[in-house]
């Protein structure tokens, strides 16, 4: 007995759509999901940029991504004129996408900080009360365009408790295993993380 060959070709179809479907940079998803966007650069060097990804509600800010980066390869030529753009405060994931950049996340490790005290720098940033589990999110961030590949940054993303957490984390960036973080590795993410002085 044939089979009716539709049900395939629509998988098919969706399979390839979603395989093309560009990956929501984290600025488009907190403008999805609280209405508004906005970056303020914390403190940066020419290797770490800390920054804060924030809604905002009647001029109140509230940090929903707080953000660490390692920068890795900026000095290409290619790449010029966007890492300055990222040096002057824009977001880096749609600065690169404007700059006709593809961006891969290679995620290094998915799971979750105790913050234990609410008046520490981000708890003050994310308005946080009480003690709070946020999300955390660190990976390799790569530039691809035409056959040149870029390391450009490794980045440590520690979310909102209202934004995103372990579970939607695991979701959205399945790790392999390859690459995932020892112990040791993780608890200096901790570190680098809660070290914001």
């Amino acid at each position: 007995m044939q089979r009716n060959p539709i049900p395939q070709i629509v998988l098919a179809a969706a399979l390839s759509a979603c395989s093309l479907q560009p990956e929501l940079l984290n600025s488009e998803r907190i403008q999805q999901r609280f209405g508004n966007y906005g970056i303020e650069v914390l403190k940066q060097d020419s290797g770490v940029r800390r920054s804060s990804l924030y809604s905002s509600d009647n001029g109140m800010r509230t940090c929903r991504t707080y953000a660490v980066v390692e920068f890795v390869d900026p000095s290409s030529i290619e790449l010029a004129a966007a890492h300055e753009a990222v040096m002057s405060g824009q977001s880096i994931g749609s600065t690169f996408q404007t700059a006709g950049w593809q961006i891969q996340k290679e995620t290094l490790f998915v799971g979750n900080m105790q913050l234990g005290n609410p008046d520490h720098s981000i708890g003050i940033l994310m308005k946080l009360d009480s003690t709070a589990v946020l999300g955390l999110h660190a990976y390799r961030l790569v530039l691809h365009k035409g056959s040149r590949v870029v390391h450009y940054a490794t980045i440590i993303e520690t979310h909102h408790p209202d934004y995103l957490d372990e579970q939607e984390l695991r979701d959205l960036y399945p790790i392999d295993t390859s690459t995932e973080l020892s112990t040791e590795a993780v608890g200096s993410l901790f570190k680098l993380v809660l070290h914001t002085d």
